[in-house]
């Protein structure tokens, strides 16, 4: 038989090395489905549950590789289901490339079903590379170059094939005018290092610093060792952006934790009181959580010049690779020999964590929260990866969660959708089956969508050299992020209708597909909970029904935010007392370390 559409590009996805495609059938891409039959599921086709999942997937699997993921989807609903996904990866800036179907090009233009313009409707998302394929002999061009679009601007890229062509005989390009050829699939990127006078121009401004802080994002994960030898040198501690958690391990004293509102008090009095800032491969973009304007001279190093200097007045702006930059910084630093601002730092990191296990101690009915994240991380082992979803549990994570060895860590950064934290899991999965995985999920997002994939999770597993892949559910009953921001911003009570949740026992589905099963309704049973599904030989959801009037208020809290949370109270939130009790609790936990 000859060699179809959908046989080429299966066979160009193998040339990129590409091992499994996230998707989800539909007769938009019956030609490229037959072809995988065809060549022996090669690359593996991992049906999710919901497009949305295939590209969250296909995200998680990027992120924690370093490679791009693929997704794939039929026209009209199949397509449109991917966006959330690929807007995902488009705010977090990782390279995704998603293959969508179209209507048969004999039925273009005439209102036929599934009919949906993809080109205005991907024009946004895919602005990096988005393309319509109408004859075979585009092929090779828009596939390699939608990979490598993705892979050197860190975004997603979309190809659009109407199904007819996906079954047509594939036809290679001509060497003749109006075609265009491509190379063989492969991609080197340049090791990219400023001049040499702007590198002198930042040395004098951290050597001329006092109060050196640090601040690194998902950018600087390439160049941990450097900067390590600069917070050595400048003597100057270091924050981290939440998509650069994973970076630099927690138990270095110097390392702060994470910054922003779901922040450390050291990051933040670090970014408060210090005279000069070092930004390295983040585009961090809360502004009020960095140094007052002109109050610090600044340097910024990223790879892409487009985001130096948005956030913060920098005075030196070095376009490079954090590696390559940081290691032609180097020799022109001179070592602080003032330790003080570097003692003040460790101090308050030390007390720091002294406060966040006293805040994890803390009783609650039935279960803290943050003890949750904190009886994992006493117990994570040091290949562990971690997915956190977005709600009040991102808070736990961002704060408690020790990152250290080989951990790695991500969320949705910037986009913070809800339902991500478990097919970023199965992602993570498919790029290290021989890691074991934990997902932070509050029982808003298992509710979302987590319970439909923990279906895929039951049907990949034997896949996984390593099966453990743990889904820990926030349980009580509340959008509980919304309801703190309700009370917090607003001064408004919880609404009942708006925020509660459904009464689900997520254990009891996970036990009908075979998974570990583990209901925590006791703050004994939590540790040996934790014990039991990481030891375990398949994966596990871990079902804790936590309090949810525990306060994911920040330990920088204004007195205006402080202000709204009592009004709440005052105009009858159904939880007033009880939040304000636990409330008090942790607030003095916080504020008389021990």
């Amino acid at each position: 038989m000859p060699e179809t559409v959908g046989d080429y590009v299966l066979q160009r996805l193998r040339d990129w090395h590409v091992d499994q495609v996230f998707g989800y059938p539909g007769d938009g891409i019956n030609g490229i489905v037959a072809a995988f039959g065809k060549a022996d599921n090669r690359p593996r086709f991992v049906q999710s549950r919901h497009e949305e999942m295939s590209a969250m997937q296909a995200v998680g699997y990027a992120k924690f590789s370093g490679r791009p993921g693929v997704c794939m989807a039929t026209s009209g609903p199949g397509a449109i289901h991917l966006l959330n996904g690929l807007y995902d990866a488009k705010l977090d800036h990782v390279p995704v490339v998603a293959i969508v179907g179209q209507t048969a090009r004999t039925a273009r233009g005439g209102s036929y079903q599934q009919e949906v313009d993809l080109q205005a409707l991907l024009k946004d998302v895919a602005s990096e590379y988005s393309v319509e394929v109408t004859v075979a002999e585009q092929l090779p061009n828009a596939l390699d170059r939608a990979m490598r679009a993705a892979i050197t601007r860190s975004a997603p890229t979309a190809v659009i094939i109407p199904n007819d062509l996906q079954e047509q005989p594939y036809e290679p390009p001509k060497h003749e005018f109006k075609h265009v050829p491509s190379s063989k699939p492969g991609l080197s990127l340049p090791m990219l290092a400023p001049p040499a006078d702007e590198l002198r121009r930042a040395a004098e401004v951290l050597n001329s610093g006092e109060k050196v802080a640090i601040l690194i994002g998902q950018g600087a994960r390439g160049a941990t060792a450097e900067v390590r030898q600069v917070a050595e040198m400048t003597g100057g501690g270091v924050a981290k952006a939440l998509l650069g958690k994973d970076v630099l391990a927690d138990d270095l004293p110097y390392v702060t934790g994470s910054i922003g509102l779901l922040g450390t008090r050291p990051s933040y009095e670090m970014m408060r009181d210090c005279d000069t800032l070092l930004i390295v491969g983040s585009n961090f973009p809360y502004s009020q959580f960095l140094p007052e304007y002109g109050k610090a001279r600044a340097v910024q190093i990223d790879v892409d010049g487009t985001r130096i200097g948005m956030r913060y007045p920098t005075e030196v702006n070095l376009v490079g690779d954090s590696h390559t930059t940081l290691r032609a910084l180097l020799p022109l630093l001179r070592r602080n020999e003032n330790r003080s601002w570097r003692e003040k730092i460790e101090k308050n990191v030390h007390d720091w964590w002294k406060t966040m296990e006293q805040q994890a101690m803390v009783d609650a009915d039935p279960v803290n929260p943050i003890r949750i994240v904190h009886e994992l991380s006493t117990r994570a082992p040091d290949n562990l990866i971690v997915t956190a979803d977005s709600g009040s549990s991102t808070n736990w994570y961002a704060r408690n969660l020790r990152m250290r060895g080989q951990m790695r860590g991500s969320l949705s950064g910037t986009l913070a959708t809800m339902g991500a934290g478990v097919p970023y899991a199965i992602g993570a999965k498919f790029a290290h089956p021989d890691r074991p995985v934990v997902a932070l999920v509050g029982d808003g997002a298992m509710q979302m969508n987590g319970l439909a994939e923990l279906i895929t999770i039951a049907r990949y597993q034997d896949l996984w050299a390593d099966r453990r892949c743990v889904i820990c559910v926030f349980h009580n009953n509340d959008l509980n992020q919304v309801t703190w921001e309700l009370r917090a911003m607003g001064g408004a009570p919880k609404f009942e209708e708006s925020q509660t949740l459904p009464d689900v026992n997520y254990a009891a589905f996970a036990a009908s597909l075979g998974l570990v099963a583990l209901n925590v309704d006791k703050l004994e049973d939590l540790g040996p909970a934790w014990d039991q599904a990481l030891a375990a030989d398949r994966p596990s959801v871990i079902d804790v029904r936590c309090d949810a009037e525990i306060p994911p208020i920040p330990p920088h809290a204004t007195a205006d935010q402080i202000k709204s949370v009592t009004e709440a109270i005052l105009k009858g939130d159904p939880q007033g007392a009880k939040m304000a009790y636990e409330g008090l609790k942790t607030k003095l936990a916080e504020l008389l370390p021990k």
